[in-house]
């Protein structure tokens, strides 16, 4: 008996089967994504970290020494992204401790006998007696029993240790886990990129892949405008500490750099500066160190920082702004980048929909 081959689906049996594969196929990969969700973050910097230095990594490539020598290009660039992190954490953290002794002793010579009324309250141009009478009252005693030290208990001070310590560990870990993300990153190199590439034009055609490379320049423009104009902030403003006579010109100048590559942060520091020299008596380098600190930011953020990011982007700088912040508040650190990269998107839909 001849048996009949099986009649073909129905188009509705088609449309189903192809809606249940795409059910599936969502359902398969936000499990993955919630089984590694922990390991996100890492994979996320690692991108970032990546996107940024993949000129770097392809001008070392058409090195004739580097030539498909992948593992090669992919150890260099890891132990020197480690060492840029390492080196400026583990040189703080032994100054730190030098002066852990220092500030051990002033900690406990004012719990025993209170910080006097420093001479610049009374050369304030307004509000010195109120100032003083607040000092006196809550300073100049004995911190131990200050009204207003009387939250710092010693159970608070190992809470807030313990806290500290669960979170540097959980950075740790992060750092790690990226370091390793990125070096496979590395490793697999152009075959990597093409892969990615190839799927996006599958997934989403043409338009999908270019709105693809645009996502990646904005994170590239957005990494250089932040760390370039970062790195600029802090070595001027470092040289202006060591010109002044601020102590630890050069790791201050270190932090600096860092809180500069969030926009409007490197202020608090270079105030923070401006107000110690006040209390030493300064008043005239705290005057100076506040005014260069204005200038350098104005420029830097206003004029600097938007012609780098604006240009390669292409957007305008108030959605460069937003975007960094907006994306800051929403992931966190890892926002600045992805802001930015999301107003791209945002700025191509609204362009290819006017049109």
């Amino acid at each position: 008996m001849i048996q009949r081959p099986p009649a073909p689906n129905s188009a509705n049996e088609q449309k189903l089967q192809r809606f249940a594969s795409a059910a599936l196929f969502a359902v398969l990969v936000l499990l993955a994504l919630w089984v590694v969700r922990e390991f996100l973050p890492a994979v996320a910097w690692a991108s970032v970290v990546a996107i940024a230095l993949w000129p770097a990594y392809q001008a070392i490539e058409r090195h004739r020494w580097f030539k498909c020598r992948t593992t090669w290009i992919a150890t260099v660039l890891t132990i020197a992204i480690a060492l840029l992190v390492v080196l400026p954490i583990t040189v703080t953290a032994i100054q730190a401790a030098g002066e852990a002794h220092e500030l051990y002793l002033w900690l406990r010579a004012a719990q025993q006998n209170g910080v006097p009324v420093p001479d610049f309250v009374a050369r304030l141009p307004m509000g010195s007696h109120q100032v003083s009478a607040w000092w006196q009252e809550n300073l100049a005693q004995p911190l131990n029993a200050s009204s207003a030290m009387k939250n710092l208990h010693s159970d608070a001070i190992v809470s807030f240790g313990r806290n500290f310590g669960v979170r540097a560990l959980r950075a740790s870990m992060t750092f790690g886990f990226m370091l390793v993300t990125l070096f496979v990153i590395f490793q697999a190199g152009p075959r990597l990129s093409g892969t990615v590439m190839r799927g996006a034009r599958r997934a989403f055609g043409v338009d999908g892949a270019q709105l693809l490379q645009r996502m990646a320049s904005a994170v590239r423009a957005t990494v250089t405008g932040l760390v370039v104009v970062g790195l600029g902030e802090g070595v001027l403003l470092g040289f202006a500490y060591m010109l002044i006579g601020v102590p630890h010109a050069a790791l201050l100048g270190t932090v600096t750099a860092i809180a500069a590559m969030v926009p409007f942060c490197a202020p608090v520091v270079f105030c923070g500066a401006a107000l110690w020299l006040l209390v030493q008596g300064s008043v005239i380098g705290a005057i100076v160190l506040a005014v260069c600190g204005c200038v350098v930011v104005f420029v830097a953020e206003h004029f600097v920082r938007p012609v780098l990011i604006g240009n390669s982007t292409r957007l305008p700088f108030l959605l460069v702004l937003f975007g960094i912040l907006g994306g800051a508040a929403t992931f966190g650190l890892i926002g600045i980048f992805i802001g930015p990269a999301l107003m791209t998107v945002l700025t191509v839909l609204w362009v290819n929909w006017a049109e």
